[in-house]
């Protein structure tokens, strides 16, 4: 599948497989598309690229609202509106529009589509339902229940087996009967609202773009996980072999190279839903509809839930007619926003950055503060989250930690762990040193990115970069704003100490700050 496209869930890393998962010898074949009459449906025709609710009778039909863009060139033969039409789709309130996109590519780039409200939406509203007999999940993929469960518990990632039969359908060309949907999602190819792929896909240097940000380690981290899943498509292949005799193909990694498997898994990354409150072969789904249709937004509450046999959105605001619908992403970060969707969002609550502290493992004392921190709530190695507006909270939860770190007497060791409770001395001296060392692990983060925050708002101001760098410059910026901040914080505290503090020497054995 040489790219799927758009937007939740994380990369699952595949483990040893220890059991042969057999499945039924003739699983279930989906239906070739096959058009119904379109009188009993209430939904505008394709070319006209809306996916309209409209009256029973036709005297009563409104008209379709002009779309955001013209119709493409390939509207008229891109059967995505008709393939959700004919497969028996209920009518709804919304329109599916098209936006333009930056020219990344020379101008080859189409438009991409969208849902929005097609009438006034008020909260509560059903927006739209969708059957399952139009949602791709790993019991529909597998045929079977307990297979599908079997291949989660044995950490065969749900990502890597939808996209590997998404890839496979697409080797059946205009045969499958996902050809619409794969189509459709071909267009996007793993592009999030912002029209930006997943750092995934970014060249060596876009990567460069993340210099100082923890995220361009996780994107190695996660473009590694990605292939170890690769490398376990063969067992997949062989312990699920009826599944895929209906395809006359290579087993996996010799059909598809990797940089294509990743495509395809980023793709479905991209635009993956969480469903609740179903059973474990139901929860990851791929919905026509939902992303990367549907917009994503922290601070949204409207979710695609499933409700018997279909799944459906129900609006959590008013809209009107022609706006973007949007739905709730989870409680992510930006840095998560950017990876799996490449998008970042400026209100985002749940945004935060992490300080990770560790004890020293050399210190002869090691375990005794290890069980204290414990007693505390706290590990041998704990992150503390630094979230927007709570920096002086942050500092004043790692002060206690830090303080193990600069206790060197056994005396004074023992004396805290016959006391309950958080009980390191303070004194202003040794309060001078731990603040200075976080005040200096603070500053040497914010040096590791290789523009100022001064800079990256001059150029977010100038309105000329190029979408990846945009959104690149956007989450380094979010992140050092926190920072920053953090180190205003670490600072006031130290204001507040007696005059002429001075801190003393290191600690030998002082916790680690990355």
């Amino acid at each position: 599948m040489a790219s799927v496209s758009p937007a939740a869930a994380a990369a699952a890393v595949s483990g040893p497989h220890h059991s042969r998962l057999l499945l039924p010898s003739s699983p279930r074949r989906f239906p070739r598309y096959r058009p119904r009459p379109r009188a009993r449906l209430r939904l505008a025709a394709c070319h006209a690229d809306t996916l309209l609710s409209s009256s029973s009778s036709p005297s009563e039909a409104r008209a379709p609202p002009a779309p955001a863009v013209g119709p493409s060139a390939e509207s008229a033969t891109d059967c995505f509106v008709d393939w959700l039409r004919a497969s028996g789709l209920p009518g709804g309130k919304v329109d599916i529009r098209e936006r333009p996109v930056p020219c990344l590519r020379e101008g080859k780039d189409l438009p991409l589509r969208y849902v929005a409200a097609g009438d006034d939406l008020q909260a509560g509203d059903v927006a739209f339902e969708v059957p399952m007999s139009l949602v791709v999940t790993l019991e529909r993929v597998l045929g079977d229940e307990s297979v599908a469960e079997l291949l989660t518990n044995n950490k065969l990632s749900e990502l890597a087996c939808l996209a590997l039969y998404l890839m496979y359908e697409k080797k059946q060309g205009k045969d499958s009967f996902w050809y619409p949907y794969i189509k459709e999602l071909d267009r996007h190819r793993g592009r999030g609202q912002l029209a930006v792929e997943s750092p995934l896909l970014w060249t060596e240097s876009e990567l460069d773009y993340l210099n100082g940000s923890p995220l361009k380690d996780e994107v190695i981290a996660r473009d590694e996980a990605i292939r170890r899943e690769y490398n376990e498509l063969d067992m997949l292949w062989f312990m699920a072999g009826s599944l895929f005799q209906q395809y006359p193909f290579d087993i996996p990694t010799e059909a598809f190279p990797f940089e294509i498997f990743k495509q395809a898994f980023v793709a479905v990354q991209s635009c993956v839903v969480h469903l609740q409150k179903v059973s474990l072969a139901r929860r990851f789904a791929l919905v026509p509809l939902g992303p990367p249709l549907l917009a994503y937004k922290s601070n949204c509450k409207a979710m695609l839930t499933a409700d018997g046999n279909s799944v459906r959105l129900v609006v959590d605001r008013p809209y009107k007619a022609g706006e973007p619908v949007i739905v709730w992403c989870g409680p992510q970060t930006n840095s998560r926003l950017v990876l799996n969707y490449g998008f970042v969002d400026e209100d985002n609550p749940f945004d935060r950055i992490s300080i990770e502290a560790s004890l020293n493992t050399e210190d002869p004392q090691y375990q005794e503060k290890r069980m204290v921190a414990q007693r505390n709530g706290k590990l041998a190695i704990q992150n503390f989250n630094l979230f927007v507006g709570k920096e002086k909270q942050t500092v004043a939860e790692m002060l206690p930690y830090l303080r193990l770190g600069y206790i060197s007497d056994p005396d004074e060791m023992q004396f805290i762990l016959s006391s309950e409770g958080d009980t390191c001395p303070v004194s202003p001296c040794t309060e001078r040193a731990v603040l200075d060392q976080l005040v200096g692990y603070l500053e040497l983060r914010l040096a590791g990115y290789p523009t100022t925050l001064d800079q990256d708002e001059a150029m977010l101001a100038d309105g000329s970069l190029e979408p990846k760098k945009e959104v690149a410059t956007r989450l380094v910026r979010l992140e050092k704003k926190m920072l920053h901040a953090c180190l205003q914080a670490a600072n006031e505290f130290i204001n507040d100490l007696p005059d002429h503090t001075v801190s003393p020497c290191p600690a030998p054995y002082a916790p680690e700050l990355k």
